[in-house]
């Protein structure tokens, strides 16, 4: 038997015992402990080829040193396998930490009407799994890279000049870093959450998604606003559900002079408590200025989040409306106009003067 065929019959029995290992895991460890924990189980179900890659290298690593191979070979060979570990172990962890963050957040419910704790929750979750995630791979790029030579010797140098090519560098990662920074200090700090209400450049919507360089906006009319995540650390923005989704709503009321406030704040109360939309804490109606022609009426009435508040006041402006109309047509706004007539102006000319046919001199 030759060189070459004794080491392909060992690197093929190394292969066979690899497979045979996995279908060990697959039927035996896997089955255990996916009755008991919650975690091995769907980590080893959802990194199966990584595991297998990982026994194999393993299987080829033993086979390397009984192979009758030439120094160079078994050098050549063992870097591969490590390159290869690297990369198995790399993408287990980032595996690991998307199965915990999802086992974290599965306490916490997102489709119920108080559901801040729970967006703050996710919020933070989402991002520092996505920093990690960046890190991780960071971390397992620089680990293979370290393993040679050449190119290790070749980032230390870099690392090394500090002159023009690293200024260069520098400036072209600065907005990576800031926006890397910035998903950091969001997480942290929490200014937005997933599903907050904000006004974000005039645009009112809900934080669809918080990416690692980005913000999705799902805007009202169901547009979409992409905003870079540092923006939301440099520039100022409104959060309507910052600590609490509870907001109130605010109607202005143009009427005339000869409205009479107590009917309509009557009718305005009696509108309000009557909606499924009011969460019965705040109303009021205000008399809040004297326009030139009018009367500025100010109604506030609270609902449990923007989406609601929003609705509350739709449906306010609506019933007042036809209050308004139908009890109060002399309360809608209008333009008076004063005619005066020369003391010898007849009833006739008067009466037609009034009625703006006759234009009266002077």
């Amino acid at each position: 038997m030759d060189r070459w065929t004794e080491t392909a019959l060992i690197f093929l029995v190394a292969l066979g015992l690899s497979w045979l290992g996995w279908l060990v895991i697959q039927r035996v460890v896997l089955r255990l402990i996916s009755r008991r924990s919650d975690f091995w189980g769907p980590l080893l179900a959802r990194t199966r080829m990584a595991v297998q890659l990982a026994l194999i290298i393993v299987g080829l690593s033993l086979a390397a040193r009984i192979a009758p191979l030439t120094v160079d070979q078994t050098a050549t060979l063992r870097h591969v396998l490590l390159l290869s570990f690297i990369a198995c172990l790399t993408m287990v962890a980032r595996a690991a930490l998307q199965i915990w963050v999802a086992l974290h957040l599965r306490r916490f419910r997102m489709d119920v009407e108080d559901n801040l704790l729970a967006r703050k929750h996710v919020t933070q979750s989402r991002i520092l799994q996505q920093v990690g995630s960046m890190l991780i791979l960071a971390v397992g790029i620089s680990a293979m890279l370290m393993t040679i030579d050449g190119v290790r010797q070749y980032g230390v140098s870099l690392l090394a000049s500090a002159g023009a090519a690293g200024l260069v560098v520098g400036l072209a990662l600065q907005p990576v870093l800031r926006n890397l920074f910035a998903g950091i200090q969001l997480a942290i700090t929490q200014p937005i959450r997933i599903d907050d209400a904000v006004i974000v450049e005039g645009e009112w919507g809900n934080v669809e998604e918080i990416g690692g360089t980005y913000v999705v906006i799902r805007i009202w009319d169901k547009r979409r606003l992409i905003v870079p995540l540092s923006y939301f650390m440099e520039q100022p923005f409104q959060n309507w559900t910052r600590s609490d989704a509870t907001l109130i709503g605010v109607v202005m009321l143009y009427v005339d002079y000869a409205v009479s406030i107590p009917d309509l704040r009557a009718e305005a109360e009696r509108i309000v408590r009557a909606s499924a939309l009011w969460d019965k804490d705040v109303f009021a109606l205000q008399v809040t200025d004297f326009r030139e022609s009018v009367t500025e009426v100010r109604i506030l009435a609270s609902a449990r989040n923007a989406g609601r508040a929003f609705d509350l006041r739709c449906e306010i402006r609506e019933h007042l409306l036809a209050y308004l109309q139908r009890e109060q047509p002399g309360a809608l706004p209008r333009r008076r106009l004063e005619v005066e007539t020369p003391p010898n102006t007849g009833p006739a000319d008067k009466t037609l003067a009034e009625k703006g046919i006759l234009q009266m001199p002077g």
